[in-house]
């Protein structure tokens, strides 16, 4: 029998509680999942490994999730992964500014459950 691969997800997130939360919630759908607590990781993990999927929260230590977005965007190869952006910041210049980078969606932390956000990730996932 051959293994099938899973598909990667790559969730940036600097709270360690709702990180682990979210990696346990997605390993049950069966995906790969790799974590960054800060930018500069995330930037650094893009580099080499490009996942399916990028589960961005734009509030991080260093260099922040915008920035993130801007390396992706200026990036050809990793330009093409789309990036759920799942963060506090709400306002619509935020929206429309991490958009304009490329995010692919955006989600604010207090409107959506986990399984809201699995429910969104599926939905790109099958899309892929």
């Amino acid at each position: 029998m051959s293994q099938i691969e899973l598909k990667k997800i790559f969730i940036v997130e600097d709270d360690e509680f709702l990180r682990s939360l979210t990696v346990k919630r997605l390993e049950k759908e069966n995906y790969s999942i790799a974590v960054a607590a800060d930018g500069e990781s995330a930037l650094k993990h893009l580099e080499t490994d490009h996942p399916d999927l990028v589960l961005l929260d734009l509030l991080l230590p260093g260099v922040d999730g915008f920035q993130v977005l801007e390396k992706m965007h200026g990036n050809s190869s990793l330009a093409q992964i789309p990036v759920v952006v799942f963060s506090n910041l709400g306002q619509r210049e935020d929206i429309e500014r991490a958009k304009g980078l490329g995010a692919t969606d955006f989600l604010i932390k207090a409107n959506f459950t986990l399984d809201d956000v699995v429910a969104k990730v599926n939905g790109y996932m099958n899309k892929i």
